[in-house]
């Protein structure tokens, strides 16, 4: 696979060289990104999420951070992380496709934001474990599993297949600004679209989705090993 390159010099709308500080956080981003995704897939491998309330209650009874991790903690701090390479995009691709950018850009926060907000039960499920445990009446027990049940229906929910869509058309608008733009190869946007057609399809459609998630996971994970070389050289290019 050819690395992602970008000219030596950028005096065709050059980029303020103010912006390499920005540029470094998001190639360490994606190198983050890079290295989450497989820790996170082999996690999931060795430990399966559970698949009951109480069965994430005993979990994290048993070891918090197995528990954290099966409820997204890592794929939330990734979706985060991601939103350095967004704005580093918007700044790259505005000199020539202000709209395109500006939605795309717009798009990917709202997709960020409404995915942390499906992540609610990420922490939430520590405290209700610890209220199931303690609890002393069926009652009370039985609150608890209903409270938690309200979040996994949430985690599940309408907040993350939106975000989950959303993220593919982002990844959609920035891709095909990028083809537009000499500063990119063109394995870079190329792998973006085919990373943003598969993400149209949310994995909580049933099993067919479940898989598309998975097979999407390799174009994210060559998109980001790209954009990192990217990142990086350009930076080194806005720092000379």
């Amino acid at each position: 696979m050819k690395p992602a390159s970008i000219p030596a010099s950028l005096t065709e709308n050059p980029i303020d060289p103010q912006w390499k500080t920005l540029f470094y956080l998001a190639a360490f981003a994606a190198i983050y990104v890079i290295i989450l995704i497989p820790i996170q897939g082999i996690i999931f491998i060795v430990s399966p999420p559970p698949s009951t309330v109480l069965g994430f209650f005993r979990l994290f009874h048993e070891n918090v951070m197995i528990g954290l991790i099966n409820l997204d903690l890592l794929l939330t701090i990734d979706y985060i992380l991601v939103l350095f390479i967004y704005f580093v995009l918007f700044i790259v691709l505005s000199r020539k496709e202000k709209s395109l950018s500006l939605i795309a850009t717009i798009l990917g926060c709202l997709s960020i934001t409404l995915y942390i907000v499906s992540r609610e039960a990420t922490f939430s499920m520590i405290a209700l474990s610890h209220e199931y445990f303690a609890a002393t009446t069926e009652m009370e027990k039985a609150a608890t599993l209903a409270a938690g049940k309200t979040l996994l229906t949430v985690y599940n929910g309408s907040s993350f297949s939106i975000s989950y869509v959303l993220g593919g058309f982002t990844m959609l608008l920035f891709s095909i600004a990028m083809l537009r733009d000499a500063l990119f190869e063109k394995s870079v946007p190329i792998t973006g679209l085919i990373m943003g057609v598969l993400m149209l399809v949310p994995p909580t459609v049933g099993e067919a989705g479940v898989w598309i998630s998975m097979i999407s996971l390799v174009p994210t994970l060559i998109w980001m090993i790209l954009m990192s070389r990217w990142l990086f050289r350009s930076a080194r290019t806005l720092a000379q």
